[in-house]
C-alpha cells in the first residue's frame, strides 16, 4: 500500500510539473503582403525556411502586391494582416493609415536607370528628360530627391506616372529616358534595354523599409506583433550575414519565380539590419533618427505638410521593437 501511495504521489508530481512547464505558443496564421523583390522577401522567406516562424507557432500566407499603397488598401479591406513597405508608403504611416512595428533595411544612396542615348551622366543632366515613376511609392520620393539634388523641379522635366510593371516596357520602347523604380524592375530595365545604365546619387535622405499593420490591428494584437517580430529578427540576423546571401537569394527567387542572380544582385541595394544593429540603434537613438529623417524628407519633398508631421512615436511602435529585441538575446 505504501509503495502504491508513493507511486501515485510521484505521478501527481510529474503531472503537476508538466502542467507548469512551458507551453507551446497558440498557433496563428498571418496573411503577409509583399512585393516581388529581395528587399521585401529576404527576411520573411528566411524566417519561413529556417523555421523561426514555426517556432513561434506562426503560419505565414504570402500575397504579392505591386507597391505599399496597394498593400495598405488590402489591409483596410481585410485581406491581409501585415506587410512590408519601402520608403514611399511611409507617408501613409505618418498620415495615420498604417503603423510601423519593425524595421527591415536602410540605405542612403539611390539609383536611376538611364537610356543609352539619354546623355545623362549625373542628376544635373535630368532637365528636359522624360522620367517614368510610380506615384505613392519609393519611386516617387526617389525621383523628387534626384530633382532636388540637381536643383530642379517637376516643371523642368516630363514625368509619366506608370505602374511599376509598365515602367519596363516604357523603357524598352524608348518612351522614357529615365526609369525610377525598384528591383526587380530596375534590373529588368537594364537587361531588356540595350545600352541602358545606372547612375547613383545621394541627396542626404534616409531610405527606410519597414513592416506595418493597421493601427487598430496593433491595438488588438500587441503580443502577435511581438511574436512575429521575434521570428523576423532571428531571420534578419541570419539573412544579413553575407555568407548566407546566396542561399537567401535562392529562396526569394523561388517565391518570385525568377532567376536567383536577379535576386542576388539586389544584395547591394541596402544595409540589412541584424539584431546587433537594431539593439544599438534603439539604445542610442539612431533608429528614431532614421524615422525622423524619413519624415523630414517627406516634408522637404512636399509629400506631407509641416502640419501633417508628428512625433515618430505616434506612427512607429518602438515598444514592440524593444520587447521583441529583449527576447531574442
Amino acid at each position: 500500500m505504501k509503495k502504491l501511495i508513493a507511486l501515485l504521489l510521484a505521478l501527481v508530481m510529474v503531472f503537476a510539473l508538466c502542467a507548469c512547464g512551458p507551453k507551446a505558443p497558440k498557433g496563428i496564421t498571418l496573411r503577409i503582403g509583399y512585393m516581388p523583390n529581395y528587399a521585401s522577401l529576404w527576411a520573411v522567406m528566411t524566417g519561413i525556411k529556417k523555421g523561426f516562424f514555426e517556432e513561434e507557432g506562426i503560419t505565414i500566407e504570402l500575397t504579392e502586391f505591386a507597391d505599399g499603397a496597394a498593400e495598405i488598401a488590402a489591409m483596410e479591406g481585410g485581406s491581409i494582416d501585415l506587410a512590408y513597405i519601402g520608403k514611399g508608403a511611409h507617408r501613409l504611416c505618418i498620415l495615420g493609415n498604417a503603423i510601423i512595428f519593425a524595421p527591415s533595411s536602410v540605405h542612403t544612396e539611390d539609383k536611376l536607370v538611364c537610356a543609352k542615348d539619354s546623355g545623362i551622366q549625373t542628376v544635373n543632366d535630368l532637365k528636359g528628360k522624360k522620367i517614368g515613376y510610380t506615384a505613392g511609392s519609393s519611386s516617387e520620393t526617389t525621383m523628387d530627391g534626384a530633382l532636388a539634388a540637381a536643383g530642379l523641379t517637376r516643371d523642368d522635366v516630363e514625368t509619366f506616372n506608370l505602374d511599376a510593371s509598365n515602367i519596363v516596357p516604357a523603357m524598352v520602347s524608348g518612351s522614357i529616358d529615365v526609369a525610377v523604380t525598384w528591383n526587380p524592375y530596375s534590373s529588368m530595365c537594364l537587361e531588356q534595354t540595350e545600352g541602358s545604365y545606372e547612375i547613383t546619387f545621394s541627396d542626404g535622405s534616409t531610405n527606410m523599409s519597414s513592416w506595418i499593420c493597421l493601427p487598430k490591428y496593433a491595438d488588438a494584437n500587441h503580443d502577435t506583433l511581438v511574436r512575429f517580430s521575434r521570428a523576423l529578427f532571428k531571420a534578419m540576423d541570419y539573412g544579413s550575414n553575407p555568407d548566407h546571401a546566396d542561399e537567401v537569394a535562392g529562396w526569394c527567387a523561388e517565391q518570385t519565380a525568377t532567376d536567383k542572380n536577379i535576386q542576388l544582385v539586389q544584395w547591394g541595394d541596402a544595409h540589412w539590419f541584424n539584431i546587433a544593429d537594431m539593439k544599438a540603434a534603439m539604445s542610442d537613438g539612431t533608429m528614431k533618427g532614421y524615422y525622423e529623417g524619413v519624415q523630414s524628407d517627406m516634408v522637404k519633398g512636399g509629400n506631407i505638410t509641416e502640419a501633417e508631421a508628428h512625433d515618430t512615436t505616434e506612427w512607429v511602435l518602438y515598444d514592440v521593437m524593444e520587447e521583441a529585441l529583449d527576447q531574442v538575446g
